[in-house]
């Protein structure tokens, strides 16, 4: 985009409906309320820590809004992926998290599997 004849570089930043913006910051911060019993509620306690609270809404906006744009464009209900999302996509990781954590505290872990009750 030329101005004037130099390049003008835009901002990250785009100016959208502030209707639209206000309910999916609502919607977003009702969401992290939820904590970790649904997608949205694990994907914000996740996000907290590393981006911080107004990174984090934004973000969680933005999944709210991919979610409708698929439900919208695929004609389907929503399907909340659960709270354990990421913890099923990778359990090796928050094994080796938790013995992380364990061993900063000066402790061991021994896991066993959980036999079946049946």
């Amino acid at each position: 985009m030329t101005q004037g004849g130099s390049w003008i570089q835009r901002s990250g930043k785009r100016h959208g409906n502030r209707w639209l913006g206000g309910a999916l910051g609502t919607a977003a911060m009702a969401a992290g309320h939820t904590r970790e019993r649904t997608y949205l509620g694990a994907r914000h306690a996740r996000l907290v820590p590393r981006l911080g609270k107004q990174k984090t809404i934004v973000a969680v906006e933005h999944s709210i809004l991919i979610a409708v744009w698929h439900m919208l464009t695929d004609n389907v209900d929503y399907h909340d992926l659960g709270g354990d999302y990421f913890t099923k996509q990778d359990p090796e990781r928050v094994m080796r998290h938790i013995i992380r954590q364990a061993n900063a505290l000066g402790l061991t872990l021994r896991f066993d599997p959980i036999p079946d009750v049946a």
